[in-house]
């Protein structure tokens, strides 16, 4: 868990910005120094064979009485004792030089060879450096060998790589801690905008982004999405003020419509008209009780109702709904059962999670035909209890399972069925005031399983 926010971190467009820039960085380094090691050893190749000729030349020149001398000499005057020389017979005796045996490999054609290993020398009968020898045979036979350590050359080869270490080391580690340092502030800022944004996705639309003094490009974002937000606010607000004062407005005539029909019902009782007129009472009572609950989803969409949750003890709930409609499963012919295991305390609002639960078991007893099954099932979760309703009816198709809870859809399955398609609308609205999380599926035995995710109040004490 402690390596999470530092992963995040290293998430941000930022720093892999400068990841990319380092990566850059580095492999133009590597190539740049490659690139000075190469021609510097060649140059430095070129200069030591150079000298090796020229050495050559002088010695072949020399008259054979004075050759052994100036083979010594050779090697003598080499102030750093990387040049050995050295005269062999025809048998390849020692003669003369610093050069101990003659070298394995060694061809004598007058052309200078790499030997891995180097040259076994008198002053030192082992050598851990490769160099750089010719061998050329004399008119008398005789075999005269110079060779030149290449120590200089591998010296330069690790003074190169020990700088390329050194400057990847002071370049790349304080880069990668200025990247972790820059995008620490985003990432936080990050974090604060999705912080606020949480209550905007649960509808709250009176929330807006923080906006810092920087004026940058995330302050920018912000203040674009703030102002879309009070946009939003403002039309939705006049949408549902429309509605509200259209369901308010209209509630009271017809109310005073269907006390005139029913006194009209009363009074031509027994006479053919009356059956028309009680047709048109329940056409009334069913307008009524689609106003009544379209304004019970506009009180439950006002978000200050949060503020007075208390404790709820979520199995007491479950129990009372069961109770409430035991009686009606049971003249429908159903089997309804309840599966309770221990769970954990709510907070909430006790009476609107019996409403949400009470519409879910209901739409499940109305779908349900004689002789299925109704369950209301319940267990805990990772982070809260879950609460199932599955029922034994044609279940609720995947295309329609997003809309099901917007206002007055009503699917295929259930138009031939009575209701206003506002009892899922009302679940939905109590779901969001509350926080949680409502998933329409099938289950495994058919029908429709709806399934409320609640949050513990431990959990929610603890954010």
């Amino acid at each position: 868990m402690a390596l999470r926010p530092l992963i995040d971190v290293w998430r941000s467009a930022t720093s892999r910005l400068i990841l990319i820039y380092g990566v850059l960085f580095v492999v133009w380094c590597v190539v740049l120094l490659g690139a000075i090691q190469w021609e510097s050893s060649r140059y430095l190749t070129h200069v030591l064979d150079q000298i090796v000729l020229q050495r050559m030349q002088y010695l072949v020149r020399t008259d054979a009485a004075h050759l052994p001398r100036a083979v010594d000499a050779s090697g003598t005057l080499d102030p750093h004792g990387i040049l050995s020389a050295g005269l062999f017979d025809a048998q390849g005796r020692p003669l003369a030089g610093n050069i101990a045996s003659l070298p394995q490999g060694l061809v004598a054609d007058g052309q200078l060879h790499l030997l891995p290993k180097g040259v076994l020398r008198v002053d030192r009968m082992h050598s851990d450096v490769s160099a750089r020898a010719m061998a050329q045979r004399l008119a008398n036979g005789e075999l005269l060998v110079l060779a030149k350590d290449t120590s200089t050359i591998n010296g330069l080869g690790a003074i190169i790589r020990r700088t390329l270490l050194w400057g990847l080391s002071l370049t790349v580690i304080p880069g990668l801690l200025g990247g972790l340092l820059l995008s620490r502030g985003p990432a936080r800022r990050i974090r604060e905008i999705q912080l606020a944004t949480e209550p905007i996705q649960r509808g709250d639309l009176t929330r807006r982004l923080p906006v810092s003094r920087r004026g940058d490009e995330l302050d920018v974002l912000a203040g674009i999405v703030n102002t879309m937000l009070g946009e939003i606010e403002r039309l939705m607000g006049e949408v549902k003020g429309v509605c509200d004062n259209i369901a308010h407005d209209l509630r009271t005539p017809l109310t005073r419509l269907r006390a005139r029909l029913y006194r009209t019902q009363q009074q031509l009782d027994g006479r053919p008209e009356a059956a028309l007129v009680e047709s048109c009472v329940a056409d009334i009572d069913a307008v009524l009780t689609r106003f009544r609950a379209l304004l019970r989803v506009s009180e439950l969409e006002d978000r200050h109702r949060s503020a007075c949750f208390s404790e709820v003890d979520l199995e007491r709930v479950l129990h009372q709904v069961h109770d409430f409609y035991a009686p009606l499963a049971e003249d429908r012919g159903l089997h309804f059962l309840l599966e309770l295991a221990p769970l954990a305390p709510l907070r909430g609002d006790a009476h609107l999670l019996f409403e949400a639960f009470a519409n879910l078991v209901g739409n499940a007893i109305k779908f349900t035909p004689a002789g299925g099954r109704v369950l209301l099932r319940a267990r805990m979760e990772h982070g809260g209890p879950r609460v199932d309703v599955v029922d034994g009816g044609p279940g609720i198709p995947a295309e329609e399972r997003d809309v099901v809870t917007r206002r007055f859809y009503r699917g295929d399955n259930s138009r031939s069925t009575p209701g206003s398609g506002l009892g899922l609308s009302i679940v939905s609205a109590i779901v969001r005031l509350h926080g949680y999380r409502l998933e329409i599926g099938d289950d495994d035995g058919g029908g429709a399983c709806i399934s409320m995710h609640c949050v513990a109040a431990a959990t929610v004490e603890a954010a």
